[in-house]
Order: C-alpha cells, then structure tokens, then sequence
C-alpha cells in the first residue's frame, strides 16, 4: 500500500465453534441442541463427504489456510475480526436459539494465529452460553491480550470502542454494535446491571444520533473511526433504505469504514464520500461445508478485505478483496472462474450504490466509486 496510508483487515464472521472446535487439539464437549444435529463432529463428516479427509487433530492455524500468507504479504497495520462464537467450558445453553457455538478456550491459538487486533462480540452467538459464557469469553481473551469490541460486562463496557495504537501515532478506533435483525435477541442488550450486547434496536436516525454523540466523546484529531455493525438477514444481496441512511449517517458522523456483517456470503459493497461501507463481509471461517439449501449464494467463496486509508480524512485510496475458497475445513485460493463468478454477482448489485466491483490482474478484485 502507499506510504502514508493505515491498512485495515477487515474480515466478517469467524466461527471456531462446533465443527472447527472439533479438529483443533483441544476438542470441547461436542453436544449440540439443534433440531437436526446433535454432535458437533457431525459437521465434520458432512465437510468430508463434501471435499474429502480432514485430519485430526489440526495445527491451530488449519482453519486459516492460505488466508495467512496473504496476510503476512499485506501487512496490514490493524486487524478487525467479527468472532461469532463464545470461548467457554460453560454448558448452560442460551434458551430459544436454534443453533449455539462454543470453542474450547485451550483452542485459542487458532484464534491467535491470525493476529487479530479487535475482536468484535457484538452478535448473535457471544451470549449462547449465558451471562457466564459470556464472561469466561471476555476473560479468556483478555489473558491472550486480545482486544475486544460489542459486548461486555456492563452496558458502559460494551459500548466502549477498542482502541488501537499506530506506531507512528495516532490511533484506530473501532465502535462494535449488533441489531435484532441479525438474530441477536433484544434481552441480550447490556444494561447498567446486566452484561451483554451493544444492541441498537434498528438502523434509525435515532440511533446514528446516539453514534455520533458517543464517538464525540472519545474520538481526537487524526483518529481513524471503524463502525462495525451486526446487522441483516443470513442470506441475500439486497440493501435495505433504512440500512443505507444509516450507514450513510454513520459515514456523515466520522466514520471512516462502515464494517458490515451477519450475512453468510459476501453482500455489495460501497464507496460513499470516498468512505468504504461493506454492508456484509460474509462469513470467514465457519464448519458450513456440505450443508445444502442455498447453493445460489456459493457461500464456500469467502473474502479477506484490505482497504487503505488515509489518517486525518478517512478517505479510501484503494480496497482489495481476495478471494478464497472454504475446502476441508479451511481456507485456500478461489479459482479464476470463483472469482470471475463472485465478482460480476457483486458488480451487479453494487451498481445501484454507485460503485463497480472490477478485477485486478493479480487475481483480486477492486471497487471504484462512480459518482
């Protein structure tokens, strides 16, 4: 990237629960309360018989695949992942949730592995094992010397944004909250009393308000602001009006990224003010591999996004989304006709944002404002 510029890694679900928990060294109880499967290894074998063998147990940096050495050539100054999934020993299952994911702490390195700088909690899965779920997560990444971001012990904690130094100065700031959209339960809203969720009942202009009011708060001079936002249905590229205004409003308040995720699959993204908006990152690492129903959406084609920008404006000097590919359990590099299929699907829908997503001659892809 060019001098002067902060490059961020922005990457969308990563969830170590369930079948990824299962291949790590340290595999946890495997029970699972779902209606159609009852044992975590399960979705092993449903990745198996989809692309072959996995071994067990899986050096900790397994699940990253070919996602790592990509990383380690861009380096990236900060690294934001969305961790969609508890870190505890805890049984005591979330009441009236169909799915629950839960990674062993003493699997931790895999989490490591990637270098992440934020985790962001504010979602649907950091509360499947209760209050107390929840605070072995918090503890347990605090002792790895993880930042986190959405979800904390009290309602002051939760919205707290985590703060990122540069070596040069200056600093990152990264606001994690989640909506009921995305199938976070309003009761996981973190309250003077109760841990949980940083949770804004809908993308308002309520709300952006209250965004901006916190970010006055906290933010100085040269500060780079990243609104990361749980928000929209699993499945599907279209972009609601009032998920628009909102991130727009996000963006017009001093954000300089608008990071979006829930969506299992990549959703369009968006240059608006020369400021990036990704709607939805899409999943990163998950155990969904050999589970049908929404084949149309290829949500084995993942995305690891690098956007530089430049300290003081905010604004975008370049975006590239590298393609992978989810095989065994694990990250490697998406085919030239993935990519060529996933960002033509993209382009189609980010048009009616102003933006093209284009194709780079070194196998990525790329957006461009056209307004």
């Amino acid at each position: 990237m060019p001098e002067g510029l902060v490059t961020l890694f922005l990457a969308g679900d990563v969830m170590l629960g369930r079948g990824v928990d299962q291949i790590l060294p340290h595999p946890g109880d495997p029970v699972l309360r779902e209606d159609y499967v009852h044992d975590a290894r399960d979705y092993v074998a449903l990745a198996e018989a989809a692309n072959g063998p996995v071994p067990r147990p899986v050096d900790p940096a397994w699940p990253w695949g070919d996602a790592l050495p990509v990383l380690e050539r861009a380096a990236p100054d900060v690294r934001v992942i969305n961790l969609e999934t508890a870190v505890t020993r805890g049984a005591d299952f979330a009441p009236g949730k169909g799915v629950h994911y839960r990674m062993h702490p003493a699997n931790l390195p895999c989490l490591t592995a990637v270098r992440p700088d934020v985790c962001v909690l504010a979602n649907n899965h950091v509360l499947d094992f209760g209050p107390t779920g929840l605070h072995e997560t918090l503890d347990s990444l605090a002792a790895a010397g993880l930042r986190t971001a959405g979800a904390g012990r009290d309602e002051t904690a939760a919205w707290r944004p985590a703060t990122v130094p540069l070596p040069w100065g200056g600093r990152v700031l990264v606001f994690a909250f989640g909506m009921p959209s995305s199938g976070i339960p309003h009761s996981w809203a973190a309250t003077a009393e109760r841990p949980g969720v940083a949770l804004f009942t809908a993308p308002t202009a309520a709300a952006a308000a209250d965004f901006a009011d916190r970010l006055r708060r906290v933010e100085r001079p040269g500060d780079i602001v990243v609104a990361s936002v749980h928000w929209g249905p699993n499945w599907g590229y279209g972009v609601t009006r009032s998920e628009v205004r909102f991130a727009h409003a996000l963006i017009d308040a001093g954000a300089a990224v608008v990071h979006g995720h829930s969506s299992h699959h990549p959703r369009p993204p968006e240059v608006y003010r020369d400021r990036l908006v990704l709607y939805g990152c899409g999943d990163l690492v998950d155990d969904y591999e050999g589970i049908g129903g929404y084949e149309r959406y290829r949500d084995d084609l993942r995305l690891l996004y690098l956007a530089s920008v430049e300290p003081g404006t905010g604004r975008l000097t370049g975006l590239r989304m590298v393609p992978l590919r989810a095989r065994r359990l694990r990250l490697e590099h998406a085919t030239p006709d993935d990519t060529a299929w996933l960002g033509t699907v993209l382009d189609g829908y980010a048009r009616d944002h102003g933006t093209r997503v284009e194709h780079a001659d070194d196998g990525t892809l790329t957006v461009r404002s056209l307004r």
